[in-house]
């Protein structure tokens, strides 16, 4: 496996930067979610690094059983 990680940037201001590395696709945003609504759930901008453009061979079968089913 992998390594996985996020890393959190609090700056002077009190505003909260989440930094995801080493996960494949839209994945890190369900690593992120609980994170964020303890955090206040208030998301001001998101930007995808190209980790999360790609598709892992697991998220390629999940979408053809979701079409299949």
């Amino acid at each position: 496996m992998d390594l996985q990680e996020i890393e959190v940037i609090i700056g002077k201001d009190g505003q909260v930067q989440l930094l995801v590395r080493g996960v494949k696709g839209l994945t890190c945003l369900e690593l992120t979610k609980e994170l964020e609504a303890v955090l206040g759930g208030q998301i001001e901008a998101r930007e995808m690094t190209p980790e999360a453009q790609e598709t892992t061979q697991e998220q390629v079968k999940q979408r053809q059983w979701q079409k299949s089913g």
